[in-house]
């Protein structure tokens, strides 16, 4: 329990940094990879805290591989935003952050699955 507690509070605060990180694109003018960003980057926990309510193993492992998924798409944005300059901004921050959540959800995915 301690992980998922964990990572429920990590994705937690890499919401909010994604929020910051919208606005600061938006009021740059950069509109779409932000809405695309913003809706990846914030339901990676909207899905991990899904898992608290899963009726079953199978249930947690596909909440969290939901959520490992956003994860990726989300890191993908962010790497797409960096890589292409459209806005002059750090990312870095948010790109180690991103790594390191989907570790962890790659973890307990796999972990979660040989269990069974």
């Amino acid at each position: 329990m301690k992980t998922e507690n964990k990572i429920l509070e990590l994705s937690f605060d890499f919401a909010l940094q994604t929020i910051e990180l919208y606005k600061v694109l938006i009021e740059k003018k950069e509109f779409v990879l932000s809405k695309q960003l913003l809706k990846s980057g914030t339901s990676i926990g909207a899905n991990i805290e899904e898992e608290g309510a899963a009726q079953s193993r199978k249930d947690f492992i596909s909440k969290m591989s939901i959520a490992s998924k956003e994860a990726r798409e989300t890191r993908y944005w962010l790497k797409l935003l960096d890589k292409s300059k459209l806005v002059d901004t750090d990312y870095s921050t948010h790109l180690v952050a991103i790594e390191h959540i989907v570790n962890i959800l790659t973890k307990i995915v796999k972990t979660s699955s040989e269990e069974q």
